[in-house]
């Protein structure tokens, strides 16, 4: 045989299996230590200090001050001020300190030295954009190979997609980035997806982690550089007890002004914040899911993560799982670290507020199931407070909003009743009410000095680097900072509510279900605006009215939030445009160094999407397909080859070949189908191909 009538094995969906066995952890019982724990050195501990000791401080400070301020007798509800005032002051201090801790966070180097490790890239999907997520990869793909990493590398694309049609996306997608990636890209498709993204996850770790050493988890919208995953690799490989390397994804891709606005906040105030959570975190770091590099046989031996006993919101699945693993991890003995010096991470960010809000609910309900975890045997303190960290940041929005009534009550309390200063029969001498105004006024100043400096300190930090020459000049930084304070001044009040009220749903058990992540967002019409934002204009309106006639000078103070809250419609629709998105940028406005000097692999992936076959829509994509035979081909090269399939999906692929069987043409057979026999359809080679015999 010639070796031009030598067939072309097309390459298969997936590698051979290798298995790797991921137990489900008992969190009830003290973990099997993979190595003795070792002491923090001085760095971590002088860290933990400043970060934790000075929260305290602050803490203790505020709670004597306002004391001072209520006199020797508090009434009950400046009691309740007081209970509620210290812990959110404390949380504006501990901001603040934490950012200070960073002047302890080591400098980190990338060792030389041979480096064979074997190297996963995994991107789980959901009902993605598929040429745009296969398009990071592909671009990704390229620069490893250029990083003489190719030989140790592969790419594993893992679907969850319920829906036939993206699902007959992906497929045509991965074939089509295959043609154009010098390394392997294998896809998977789960039959059912149970667990949501740890399901996900773990069901590759249990069927292919022994192929593997080390591998690097992505999102949908985020990459790393060739790069950076090249120094992680080594990093990892030079020390045996790190487990996991998280780093500081810079967002990208914004449009709207939301989402610029998000994006330039955390590219000029986000690296001095994570090198103060690297400082204090030390080795027993967290995991934010993605865009960070896992020491394979680590993560398999110690987070195969449980079910939480009882019903969702806080029973089942675990929602924020990365939190989880990584302390999983620690108190296995692994280390788990932020490097905060890689700069080669990238991540898309939300395009409106609305669009936030869902993530946000999402990551509450998450962050909330966290409270059952506190009694893990073996967890290490400091994961621990990862956890309260996480709970605090969506508790303290109702502890805001109480904070805020409180303080109303208490001014009409002073404003409607008459003081009794003789409370008791024969007193010689009045009881004056006790309220320290100028006191009051200096914990205000404090508060907004916690707040405001480490976005100042930033900003002038920003000046000083290569930061300012790539985001228009300091006058523009400058100017993009006071514009990003002003505009998250009126963005807070509205959060507040809206993380307030995801709390009560969560605390009445509703669940937040799992729904695709909105990546690229459009101005909402004034209807949903409206619509989603009215309770907080008549709330900011009446309350308007009510300081107007009682108490005008409260207004003064007051006003930010009642700003905030009137104008949410306006705020949330025009922060959505990526008209003035663009305004913005033509004006050096919230302008980000990626913008102005792309980064190759984003303007290589960017190039790879238009090249990207174009995507099937709806029924009439499907009816496309099966007319063909070349893209039927392309499909089913990528499906599996024998799925173990549950009895209700064996059931589905009956059905849909019976209502084939009985129908005229493709079209009135796909009409009959329901949307899982029709995913049956897609999922099976036989089926296919009975289905495209049809006529038109």
């Amino acid at each position: 045989m010639t070796a031009q009538s030598v067939p072309v094995v097309p390459m298969p969906a997936t590698p051979p299996e290798t298995p790797v066995a991921m137990p489900v952890q008992d969190f009830g019982t003290a973990p099997a230590l993979a190595f003795a724990r070792q002491r923090n050195g001085w760095r971590v501990w002088g860290a933990r200090l400043v970060a934790f000791g000075g929260a305290a401080a602050i803490a203790v400070m505020g709670f004597l001050q306002m004391l001072e301020t209520f006199g020797d007798s508090p009434t009950p509800m400046q009691w309740a001020l007081l209970v509620l005032f210290v812990p959110t002051f404390a949380w504006v201090g501990f901001s603040f300190c934490g950012v200070l801790a960073g002047l302890f966070a080591p400098r980190l180097t990338t060792p030389d030295g041979p480096n064979d490790a074997r190297v996963a890239v995994v991107m789980p999907i959901y009902h993605e954009d598929a040429a745009r997520s296969i398009g990071l990869l592909t671009a990704l793909a390229h620069e490893i190979a250029r990083e003489g990493m190719a030989g140790r590398t592969e790419i594993f694309v893992l679907s969850d997609s319920r829906d036939p049609v993206i699902a007959v996306n992906e497929t045509l997608v991965i074939d089509a980035a295959r043609k154009l990636s010098p390394l392997p890209i294998w896809y998977r498709r789960r039959v059912t997806n149970e667990d949501r993204k740890t399901g996900n996850i773990g069901d590759f770790v249990r069927r292919w982690g022994g192929r593997y050493d080390q591998m690097v988890v992505l999102d949908a919208d985020s990459v790393m550089t060739g790069a950076t995953i090249r120094d992680l690799s080594a990093r990892m490989n030079a020390d045996p007890r790190l487990a996991l390397i998280q780093t500081m994804p810079i967002l990208v891709g914004g449009e709207t002004i939301f989402a610029r606005l998000t994006q330039f906040a955390g590219r000029v105030y986000g690296p001095m914040i994570a090198r103060g959570v690297s400082a204090w975190s030390g080795d027993t770091g967290n995991f934010w899911g993605h865009n960070a590099i896992i020491r394979m046989a680590a993560f398999a031996s110690a987070c195969g993560l449980p079910r939480l006993p009882g019903r969702p919101p806080f029973g089942g699945t675990i929602l924020s799982h990365d939190f989880v693993e990584a302390a999983a991890l620690c108190r296995a003995g692994w280390k788990v670290r932020l490097d905060h010096d890689l700069r080669g991470s990238f991540e898309g960010c939300p395009p409106t507020l609305l669009d936030m809000a869902a993530r946000e609910r999402r990551w509450a309900q998450g962050n909330l199931q966290h409270s059952r975890l506190f009694g893990m045997r073996g967890a290490r303190a400091v994961t621990l407070a990862h956890f309260a960290i996480g709970i605090l940041g969506f508790a303290m929005s109702p502890l805001w909003l109480a904070l805020i009534l409180v303080g109303l009550v208490l001014s009409a309390t002073v404003l409607l009743s008459t003081p009794e200063y003789f409370p008791t029969a024969y007193q010689l001498f009045p009881d004056w009410p006790v309220f320290d105004a100028r006191r009051m006024f200096w914990l205000f100043v404090a508060a907004m000095a916690f707040l405001l400096l480490p976005k100042l300190i930033a900003t002038a930090r920003a000046w000083a680097r290569p930061l300012a020459r790539n985001s228009g000049g300091p006058v523009r930084i400058l100017a993009s900072s006071l514009f990003e304070i002003l505009l998250s001044t009126l963005i807070a009040p509205v959060q507040m509510l809206i993380q307030t009220r995801q709390i009560y749903e969560i605390l009445r058990g509703r669940d937040s279900g799992w729904n695709a992540q909105a990546r690229a967002g459009s101005m909402p019409d004034w209807s949903v605006v409206i619509a989603r934002h009215w309770v907080h204009v008549l709330l900011g309106i009446g309350t308007l009215i009510v300081l107007a006639q009682f108490s005008p000078a409260q207004l003064i103070w007051l006003s930010p939030i009642l700003a905030g809250l009137i104008l949410s419609p306006l705020t949330s629709r025009y922060s959505a445009s990526p008209v003035f998105g663009r305004w913005a940028r033509m004006r050096g406005l919230l302008v980000t160094p990626e913008e102005r000097d792309p980064p190759a692999i984003l303007s290589e992936a960017s190039a790879v999407v238009r090249s990207m076959p174009r995507p099937l829509r709806n029924a009439e994509g499907l009816l496309r397909l099966a007319g063909d035979p070349s893209l039927i081909d392309r499909h089913v090269a990528l499906l599996p080859a024998d799925p173990d399939l549950p009895p209700a999906r064996r059931l589905d692929r009956i059905t849909a070949g019976a209502k084939i069987a009985h129908a005229r043409g493709r079209a009135e057979a796909l009409s009959t189908l329901t949307r899982d026999e029709t995913d049956a359809l897609v999922s099976d080679d036989a089926l296919l191909r009975q289905w495209s015999a049809l006529p038109e």
